[in-house]
């Protein structure tokens, strides 16, 4: 009998339990126009959503000693520091030392975009590229070099796409992945199957939701105003998390690229929070 309790107990429990066990992190990205303007502030108003974990991709005007106080004195840490592919490449020792000064332990790029379509060359030569710098920044500086997913990597290439290419041409132990799963699916891809295929090679993920209606389509002009509260848009976020959660994602971000971000940050946090 105490058995038959536990278990139903124990059933209930995960029936019951939310999308992630604690509070995401957040991108940048997200308060862009906020941090320009009053950063102390906007770090204010982050760790009043309970967030202390964010993906820095700008500095926007400020030292990383000056962004690595303002989040110290209110308990948040910078665990990524997102930038320019170039700038990877041609300047990595001098984005190791931001990257550090943040205290961050991934340094995330996204491919840069081209005037044509991406193709299997172009995919050829980046992880070469990627392999090499990744290599670098984890010998000589312990850094993880990550590739963030815009869209154009889920082209078709053979019987998968230029996504598995990239994944197949770069070594794991010097090429991490993050999945953007709204970049992911609107090209056409399924985040849940990503997940489920290269489990430990994504230990980062942009956590977002898109409108209902608007056409799974990549290549045109997005507007940023599709991205809307978790939960509320074409994304199964409850399959993602389970996905994500037994890929073992060590870091979500929240990014919301809206205009609405303050207000919809933290009713996507309660969406994610809430017993199911």
């Amino acid at each position: 009998m105490r058995s038959l309790l536990a278990c139903l107990l124990a059933t209930t429990a995960a029936l019951a339990a939310p999308l992630l066990d604690r509070t995401p992190g957040v991108v940048s990205y997200t308060f862009r126009n906020e941090f320009k303007a009053d950063m102390p502030g906007t770090f204010d108003k982050v760790k009043a959503f309970g967030i202390t974990d964010i993906e820095m991709s700008n500095l926007f005007g400020q030292t990383p000693a000056r962004i690595r106080e303002l989040m110290e004195a209110r308990g948040i840490a910078c665990s990524s520091y997102g930038c320019a592919y170039a700038d990877a490449l041609k300047k990595t020792d001098e984005v190791a030392a931001v990257a550090k000064a943040l205290g961050a332990k991934f340094i995330r790029v996204s491919l840069p975009s081209g005037k044509g379509p991406f193709t299997k060359a172009e995919a050829e030569i980046r992880a070469a590229e990627m392999n090499a710098v990744g290599k670098q920044l984890r010998e000589k500086h312990g850094l993880t070099f990550v590739l963030h997913n815009h869209g154009m990597e889920f082209a078709a290439e053979g019987k998968g796409t230029l996504y598995d290419f990239l994944m197949e041409q770069t070594r794991p132990e010097d090429v991490s992945f993050e999945l953007d799963v709204l970049w992911a699916y609107l090209p056409g891809a399924d985040p849940v199957a990503i997940f489920e295929k290269y489990g430990a090679r994504i230990p980062l993920m942009h956590v977002k939701d898109v409108r209902k209606g608007l056409p799974r389509t990549w290549g045109h002009k997005y507007d940023s105003d599709n991205d809307v509260t978790l939960g509320t848009g074409q994304l199964d976020q409850a399959a993602i998390f389970a996905a994500a959660n037994k890929a073992g994602v060590k870091h979500f971000y929240l990014e919301d690229e809206s205009s609405h971000s303050l207000a919809q940050v933290p009713q996507s946090i309660a969406f994610l929070k809430a017993d199911r």
